[in-house]
């Protein structure tokens, strides 16, 4: 297995009140890997230790900063850690030269993440997952016993031409250098490349035949499937095929009035779809 070193960059102690009086502690760290630096942030509340994190998966242009204050919200109300990392080459990560292959989403699962876990001594753990990262956590969920639980939002579960005209729409509108202006505040110099990594794959042909399906078949940890029913990037069709796929409990929620960011547009119901969930 890939040795890795684990060590910390600086430690942030802050403390956060929430409605319900927690104190938060926030750290930040690398994890240095073979492949690069890992940049990970944890939000701690008090008495926590002994409940198993919750680990947050970004979308293809996301990163740790990009949650934005979801990651304090979960840890307030589940009582719980909460953990969120920049892929490599996305945020604060080390840079990478080749774009990803067709298999970067099980890549990801299946390469990436183990190492993470190890790295942070993580055995029991609940996924998060957007988009993208919602596909990463489904098979990080399929393929690993130590999943308590997993919820993906505005997942996608194969390729459909809704999905293809989306980021064809996008990577038009990015075609004005003040969008690339604006994916470099959370990137860097980096943001060519995760755009690049995003439209030129998924666009590609050889990922078109791209799908989900025969693996999630091996979830029967509890799911949670929400997805917005304006979702730009994927119709119905894909929360569907994780609930009617999965062989553990699952609930689906088809949010109205949203599109592919229902935990920002609709932050106040995800979040308690997310409690009962844990309930």
């Amino acid at each position: 297995m890939t040795s890795i070193r684990f060590f910390m960059l600086y430690l942030i102690s802050a403390t956060m009140h929430n409605n319900n009086m927690k104190n938060i502690t926030i750290s930040e760290q690398y994890l240095d890997l073979s492949q690069g630096k890992i940049f990970v942030r944890q939000w701690r509340p008090d008495n926590s230790a002994h409940h198993d994190p919750i680990v947050l998966l970004h979308d293809s242009l996301g990163s740790v900063d990009l949650w934005r204050d979801l990651p304090q919200q979960l840890a307030a109300l589940l009582n719980r850690p909460v953990i969120a990392y920049d892929r490599l080459g996305f945020g604060k990560s080390s840079a990478r030269t080749e774009l990803p292959s067709v298999r970067f989403v099980a890549e990801e699962a299946e390469l990436y993440f183990p190492q993470v876990c190890q790295a942070l001594n993580i055995t029991r753990f609940y996924l998060f997952g957007h988009s993208v990262g919602g596909g990463m956590a489904l098979l990080i969920a399929a393929n690993n016993a130590h999943c308590k639980g997993v919820i993906s939002v505005a997942t996608q579960a194969f390729v459909e031409e809704r999905t293809k005209e989306g980021i064809r729409v996008a990577q038009k509108a990015f075609q004005d250098p003040m969008q690339l202006e604006r994916l470099k505040k959370w990137h860097g110099e980096k943001a060519q490349w995760v755009l690049s990594a995003w439209t030129d794959v998924w666009l590609s042909e050889d990922f078109s035949d791209w799908n989900l399906i025969q693996e999630i078949k091996h979830i029967t940890c509890p799911a949670l499937v929400i997805h917005g029913e304006d979702d730009e990037y994927g119709s119905r069709a894909f929360p569907e095929t994780i609930r009617d796929n999965v062989s553990g409990p699952v609930q689906m929620e088809v949010l109205s009035n949203c599109a592919h960011m229902p935990h920002k547009e609709q932050t106040e119901q995800v979040l308690a779809l997310i409690e009962a969930f844990f309930a």
